[in-house]
């Protein structure tokens, strides 16, 4: 473990420490809180948290230049916060209000902020990788130097469009990175019952002439230093990476999801032993930063979300003549061949 002296000499400063923890805790009271906002009645359909899985986003965003482009799941919530996305925005989206991010009509599962590069949310499985590699061969083609991500879960690598999408990558050497979320289970079932390979996309990556990449995806610094060298290489001409994050989610699968088919104790020795949020706080201190500076830095994220939520609460539902409204390319009705 690093110690205080030694705080000078890495090559992650005091300031991206602070800068990881925040966008990892800002997801943790964000996701927190749209839990508690379904209770209420107030958050309507379905939703997926990313509870556990915070430093994944939070590492890879750090590492993000302002015009990469990020390609989400249906659990996309911690990806378009980490991104610097409105939080009223988030919440009211989730709520369905007309402050939400694409004024309600999007939802938990369609969370988009083009602003921010978040190119969108996506609920079906594996159809965003394609979308992502079209992104990259765009920025190649116009010799722009943004580079694409897309994250996916480790569900996404029996899918068809996983393979097709890293081929054509591979092929053209685009920039795009490519992110499993391994977070050991394919929605209720368990990897090793219905996958091949241990490592779903690590053990595929040699098909492709692409190096295995399995890291801790719970450990916020090991994220953003593998992501800095995929940005890097991605820049430099070298073609895309492909890149396995351990993780756990914390919640079950979606808000319907009770968790039964986990083993008996395995959810709380996550929680005790491999929290991201525990971790990272803990390093915080090991590295010399005072208590009183992580106390603030929490404290301000609570008021920010406390804020947010009213806001969003405060906020009226939108109104029926945007129904059609962003439907077709010309913002009509009107079909264009």
């Amino acid at each position: 473990m690093a110690n205080n002296k030694k705080i000078k000499n890495d090559d992650i400063d005091e300031k991206k420490r602070l800068e990881l923890f925040n966008t990892q805790y800002l997801i943790r009271v964000s996701e927190q809180r749209a839990y508690d906002l379904f209770l209420e009645n107030l958050v309507k359909g379905t939703s997926h948290l990313s509870l556990g899985q915070e430093a994944i986003a939070a590492g890879f965003a750090c590492a993000m230049q302002k015009n990469d482009k990020s390609f989400c799941t249906y659990r996309g919530h911690a990806h378009t916060l980490a991104r610097g996305a409105s939080v009223v925005g988030v919440i009211g989206e989730l709520m369905q209000r007309d402050c939400g991010l694409m004024r309600g009509k999007g939802g938990s599962m369609h969370l988009t902020d083009t602003s921010k590069g978040v190119m969108g949310s996506y609920a079906i499985i594996g159809a965003h990788l394609p979308m992502a590699v079209g992104s990259a061969w765009r920025a190649q083609y116009l010799g722009d130097d943004d580079v694409a991500t897309v994250f996916f879960g480790d569900g996404t690598t029996n899918i068809g469009a996983f393979h097709e999408a890293l081929n054509y990558a591979v092929v053209y050497k685009l920039p795009v990175v490519f992110v499993c979320e391994n977070n050991n289970y394919m929605e209720y079932t368990p990897i090793e019952a219905i996958t091949a390979v241990k490592n779903p996309a690590a053990d595929r990556a040699s098909a492709y002439g692409l190096e295995s990449i399995i890291i801790d995806g719970n450990d916020a610094d090991e994220v953003y230093r593998t992501a800095q060298q995929a940005y890097a290489k991605a820049r430099a001409g070298d073609g895309p990476s492909l890149i396995e994050c351990k993780t756990y989610r914390q919640s079950g699968h979606s808000r319907a999801d009770p968790g039964s088919y986990r083993p008996k104790g395995e959810l709380d020795d996550w929680k005790k032993n491999n929290d991201p949020i525990i971790r990272y706080r803990e390093r915080l201190i090991e590295f010399g930063i005072k208590q009183s500076v992580i106390d603030e830095l929490e404290k301000n994220v609570k008021i920010l979300v406390d804020e947010a939520t009213e806001e969003a609460k405060n906020s009226p539902i939108p109104p029926e003549s945007i129904l059609t409204t962003n439907v077709y390319d010309n913002g009509g009705w009107a079909w264009r061949n």
